[in-house]
């Protein structure tokens, strides 16, 4: 029987809007600033066989890959009612370490398996490790935190006190994680009534088909936007700047091949994993080219399993984008997933070099600061990223001091920070000149200054310090980033990725870099 398209359009709304509400419970209910308020989290439903559904407008990097979550749950346990497993193994499902996944099974009232999934990921400001915030220039994955599997957290509804001991007893924060963990575990109940609500107004046979018709539907909008894309294969290489263990560039190259209405990218070429912790697991590597090709399509189509149907990846195992055990991983979440995305929009902008837009600051500009606060006693940990600049495109010049491709967070307000941490903010504002120029100048990007009023460990995970986000179509790069630590003796270089301590009072600068330019900058008489 032909699907009804009214149908899909509720059911595509309906289900997105469960995904939704997760996302708003979880944030409203969040213990730390980094969820609550730079709202670090992801939600997402999905059918009775584990495949996405449909997913909340959240955080690209973590949504792209919690499929490979959600399979590394089912792979390991077969969780009844009642039962919310809980894990972070990038090599088993999860991204990078601070990533904490909850999955949970719906069931129907006569249905002895699950109807549904509901999934969420939350960072997490700490989860142990050789430093505060878990993000550290590290050589293996044991250096980065608590590594945990697939596991139950509730079963039959109830905690498992084990666990949770076991997850409290090896962070830094233990207060603020357990109240960011019951925050998603809030989440997970209120998608879990919805869903039911769902089925029983709708009848779950119903719902059932009407999941598995969307993901077709999602599948025929795909092959339709792949179609406009000439056939032919197209070849891009860029680089993040190091590893931050070791000097010199690792290279990503991406071939993308287009043959009627399927895309295969191919990662073959690319660096073999390194010592330090810009590694990427496959999962990441997934989600960059889903959130690619996902903005390819302009109509408002279901994101789910359905639009990576017509996509092949090959991504050499044992390389920066598809690393082996016990690989360091932290930096291959938040910046080699950026550049994945450079290279890739870099290909396809050989064959749409009018629609694809220059590159963007390409980094994170991740920054860790933990230690024990001297007003409350209390240990801390505090995580942000730092936006950048857009790149510009076709259409127009690109915004400026925004987060931009694998990351949709909001910045910490300073009235929060200040609050929750033993800093000040001395500066926080655009970068006046970073974007490259061209007709479409790229967007400028930021300056951030905080100084610590207590002694601290520091980490920075960043990159394009050496290397520019590229322009296209004749406009300029972007202007690199830099990190600076502001003390009474003057101003010192921090490299792009660095681990050290700071003394109450001094001020760590960074300046992000600026978006690429599109087009040649036209002359002023």
């Amino acid at each position: 029987m032909k699907p009804d398209p009214i149908r899909l359009e509720v059911y595509k709304n309906l289900l997105a809007e469960v995904a939704e509400e997760m996302g708003v419970t979880l944030g409203r209910t969040a213990y730390s600033p980094n969820i609550k308020e730079r709202r670090d989290y992801s939600c997402a439903v999905f059918d009775g066989r584990g495949r996405l559904v449909a997913q909340a407008l959240h955080i690209p990097v973590h949504l792209g890959s919690m499929p490979l979550s959600v399979a590394g749950v089912l792979e390991s346990l077969e969780l009844d009612p009642g039962d919310v497993a809980l894990l972070n193994d990038p090599f088993r499902g999860g991204t990078h370490l601070p990533d904490l996944t909850m999955v949970a099974p719906v069931f129907g009232p006569d249905s002895n398996r699950p109807l549904f999934y509901t999934a969420n990921r939350a960072h997490h400001a700490d989860v142990g490790g050789m430093t505060p915030g878990s993000m550290p220039v590290a050589c293996e994955l044991y250096q980065e935190g608590l590594i945990i599997p697939p596991v139950r957290l509730l079963s039959g509804g109830r905690r498992v006190d084990g666990v949770w001991d076991l997850v409290l007893a090896n962070v830094r924060t233990p207060y603020e994680r357990e109240g960011d963990l019951s925050a998603q575990l809030a989440a997970l109940e209120v998608g879990r009534r919805r869903l039911t609500a769902i089925a029983s107004e709708r009848g779950a046979e119903e719902v059932v088909r009407v999941m598995a018709e969307l993901m077709d539907y999602a599948e025929r909008i795909m092959r339709a936007a792949i179609r406009e894309i000439p056939d032919g294969r197209y070849e891009f290489e860029d680089a993040l700047d190091d590893d931050g263990v070791e000097a010199g560039p690792v290279p990503i190259r991406a071939a993308v091949i287009i043959h009627g209405d399927e895309a295969v990218v191919d990662f073959t070429g690319s660096a073999p994993q390194v010592r330090g912790g810009v590694n990427a697991v496959r999962a990441i590597t997934l989600s960059a080219v889903f959130y690619v090709f996902r903005c390819l399509i302009e109509e408002d189509v279901p994101t789910n399993a359905g639009c990576m149907r017509p996509i092949t990846l090959i991504t050499p195992e044992g390389s920066v984008v598809n690393a082996r055990f016990p690989a360091a991983v932290a930096g291959g979440n938040v910046e080699t997933s950026q550049r994945i995305v450079d290279v890739i929009l870099g290909a396809l902008a050989q064959a749409l070099p009018d629609r694809i837009p220059a590159a963007s600051a390409g980094t994170m500009n991740n920054l860790t600061i933990g230690g024990l606060d001297p007003e409350t006693g209390r240990r801390f940990a505090y995580y942000e990223t730092t936006g950048g600049g857009m790149g510009g495109g076709p259409g127009g010049p690109g915004l400026s001091g925004v987060h931009t491709h694998m990351t949709n967070t909001m910045n910490t307000p300073i009235e929060a920070l200040e609050h929750a941490y033993p800093f000040q903010v001395v500066r926080y504002g655009l970068r006046p000149g970073s974007g490259g120029a061209g007709r479409h100048p790229g967007g400028n990007g930021l300056v951030r200054e905080i100084r610590t009023l207590a002694r601290a460990e520091v980490s920075i995970l960043s990159d394009r310090r050496l290397t520019r986000p590229y322009g296209l179509a004749g406009g300029r790069p972007g202007t690199p980033g830099r990190n600076r630590l502001l003390t009474d003796a003057g101003e010192k270089d921090l490299g792009g990725k660095a681990t050290f301590s700071v003394q109450a009072g001094q001020v760590i600068r960074m300046e992000t870099p600026g978006g690429g330019g599109w087009g040649v900058e036209e002359e002023v008489d």
